[in-house]
């Protein structure tokens, strides 16, 4: 990695930019076998973290569609939580072909304890092996459990349902927000999309200019589409690509986030401009002097704490929940 790709980084993040794996995602198995290593071994040097003890985390399994496998969720409550909760379904990123229920759990963790909301992570399948629409089917029927026969359950509110996700699982939040209005599914009231994915074409400036950036670059941008839209050569469906979509109107309000330099930053930009001119309610905060994942390589850096503190205020302010403050280790 050269001080180019380094350059206009935040100093604070530098140090994990530069510790940032070289992860290449023409190796699909190999990808997972790297990410899995670190997140398992982030999480055991973590230890047991300050919101744990607040807490009720359970795996489970959420019947799909007719000729599909149940697909895996770990489930986040606060001991705190007012029945029936809101709650966030969400979804992990990992170019759609990588990634699983350690990759957000930081996240969901804090999410769940300053907010009160029940935050459900699903384990969706992932290219090649399953390309699209396997993990957009997959995403979609656990919003539509959360939200129908597993809200009773888990003591949700699905009057109160927010979809989000990071990087290919913005994509993902983005398509099944289409989706559920096109099919008159669950009524969404907030999309999170963080640095998004959103366009397969790779044509926008930052795409051409941040090809060897930490965290993300425009090679694995052309790997990570291969893989996700195997088949799909004649053309892609706008679920698939959230910018392909012709229609955005109707849509629930975004917040949006994307990282200064990242090569995905201007498709997640075009996507929210796109919203707000279609008449959606949109906030968008583009992150100066980060990179893609920044809050994941560095969790306790300054900037990250503001992007989870932002998230966690514009879910409790579209929900009608309080946000506690960050909870101090020991």
């Amino acid at each position: 990695m050269s001080e180019h790709d380094l350059h206009g980084i935040d100093r604070e993040l530098l140090e994990s930019a530069g510790m940032q794996p070289v992860v290449d995602y023409s190796d699909p198995k190999s990808v997972r076998t790297t990410l899995r290593r670190g997140f398992r071994l982030a999480r055991a040097l973590r230890g047991a973290g300050p919101h744990d003890a607040a807490l009720e985390v359970a795996e489970r399994a959420v019947p799909t569609r007719a000729g599909s496998p149940d697909v895996p969720v770990r489930v986040y409550r606060s001991l705190r939580r007012v029945e029936p909760a809101p709650a966030l379904v969400f979804f992990h990123g990992g170019a759609f072909t990588a990634g699983d229920l350690e990759t957000e759990d930081a996240r969901c963790r804090e999410i769940a304890a300053r907010t009160g909301v029940v935050v459900v992570s699903v384990d969706y399948r992932l290219a090649p092996e399953h390309p699209y629409p396997a993990g957009f089917h997959d995403c979609y029927d656990a919003l539509v459990w959360v939200a129908g026969a597993g809200a009773a359950e888990l003591g949700i509110d699905p009057a109160r349902v927010v979809v989000g996700g990071s990087s290919a699982g913005g994509a993902l939040a983005a398509a099944v927000s289409q989706a559920a209005r096109d099919l008159g599914g669950p009524a969404i009231v907030l999309q999170v999309l963080l640095y998004p994915v959103a366009d397969d074409r790779m044509e926008t400036a930052s795409m051409r200019a941040f090809t060897a950036t930490p965290g993300w670059n425009q090679p694995n941008s052309v790997h990570m589409w291969r893989n996700y839209l195997r088949g799909w050569e004649g053309g892609t469906p706008s679920y698939a690509a959230p910018n392909r979509a012709s229609d955005l109107t109707g849509l629930p309000p975004a917040y949006v986030m994307v990282a200064d330099r990242d090569p995905l930053r201007d498709e997640g930009v075009e996507y929210a401009r796109g919203l707000m001119s279609a008449g959606v309610s949109v906030e968008l905060h583009q992150f100066a002097g980060a990179f893609h994942g920044f809050d994941a390589a560095a969790p306790q850096a300054g900037l990250s704490r503001r992007s989870l503190d932002e998230q966690c205020a514009v879910i409790a302010r579209h929900t009608g929940v309080a946000v506690d403050e960050p909870v101090a280790v020991g």
